[in-house]
């Protein structure tokens, strides 16, 4: 047995980037930094040898050069729907790539997992920094009741007073939605909306509203949902959809059920009625049929997301508000109506 294998794998430490790069470990650790005095022929030979060594910063060192605990508490509203986990994910890759751990608390109704439990559960754990993801109007108004002192972000579409915001423009997606199924020449569109006291259901239900007062036509087909399939199943089965020709969803686990009791209905997929989203879940383009729904960009957003709040921790100058604009994606669920 060899030597390396009777001792068992180790960690490659700053000392061996080092040795390999022919540099002190003080200048291994100001590439790290990004310090600015470093030839560039030196910074390429160092970071050579950090993907020969595959060397990974410790963020244990870090948190004690630096004071901090190198931790961002994260509250998640209903983590198990698609759009907060996915934005968790894309939250917690960024922040790893930074060397920052997460450590998350996923909010309920229940007494004991309410959003304020969780602030108080994060902020006892030392977390440098606070982010709330989708929330919910109830939610951000008990955050609103602590005074932790930590840069605080919420992820969601509109601007807040009191911390930074930043989030998908669920305005523009559903505008997108909606511009789309009324160049395709349909004048009548119902909309199966999230629930109301969150804010992205909000932002979306108000401009399918908007869309088509400006259009000229009628708003008067919504029908409040809570973001299940199940929900959507009963939705397409049971609804009267009158003159109708469209329906906007808003999200995809709802569409899917809508299209189950459409066709449980015998109402066909663009046919009878076209159905267009806002999400883009990953199975969307192999929903029958395929669905057109908008995008988001849910690893930008994490990107974003995290490079305000680090700004924040190391207290520099960062916008208050920042959106990413989302990208209609065109499938087969909607098409013009018939004559």
């Amino acid at each position: 047995m060899s030597e390396q294998l009777s001792r068992g794998w180790q960690r490659p430490s700053i000392y061996d980037v080092a040795k390999l790069a022919g540099v002190s470990h003080m200048t291994v650790s100001r590439v790290l930094n990004d310090h600015p005095n470093i030839r560039e022929s030196t910074k390429e030979r160092v970071l050579k040898a950090i993907d020969e060594t595959n060397y990974t910063r410790s963020s244990i060192a870090r948190a004690l050069a630096t004071k901090r605990a190198m931790r961002i508490g994260v509250v998640v509203d209903n983590a198990s729907q698609y759009g907060p986990n996915s934005t968790l994910r894309a939250l917690e890759n960024a922040a790893r790539g930074e060397g920052y751990a997460i450590s998350v608390f996923s909010a309920l109704d229940d007494e004991a997992l309410r959003i304020d439990a969780g602030v108080e559960d994060l902020v006892a754990q030392g977390v440098d920094a606070l982010c709330v993801i989708a929330p919910r109007l109830s939610s951000l108004d008990e955050l609103r009741k602590h005074e932790t002192g930590l840069p605080t972000l919420t992820i969601k579409s509109e601007p807040d007073a009191d911390m930074h915001t930043v989030g998908v423009d669920q305005r523009a997606g559903a505008m997108l939605a909606m511009d789309h199924l009324l160049a395709l020449g349909h004048t009548s569109i119902a909309h199966l909306a999230g629930p109301l006291d969150w804010y992205d259901a909000l932002a979306r239900a108000e401009a399918w509203r908007e869309s088509l007062v400006n259009a000229g036509h009628a708003a008067v087909d919504r029908v409040l949902g809570d973001w299940t399939a199940d929900c959507g199943y009963e939705y397409g089965i049971s609804h009267d959809f009158g003159d109708a020709t469209a329906i906007f969803v808003a999200n995809d686990q709802m569409a899917l059920g809508v299209l189950h009791g459409l066709n449980e209905r015998g109402l066909r997929v663009p046919e009878d009625l076209s159905v267009v989203v806002l999400d883009d879940f990953p199975d969307s383009r192999h929903f029958l049929p395929p669905l057109t729904t908008v995008r988001q960009d849910f690893a930008a957003l994490g990107v974003l997301a995290l490079q305000l709040i680090v700004a924040a921790i190391d207290d520099e100058p960062t916008p208050d508000y920042q959106t990413i604009e989302p990208r209609l994606v065109v499938r087969d669920s909607s098409a013009a109506p018939r004559a």
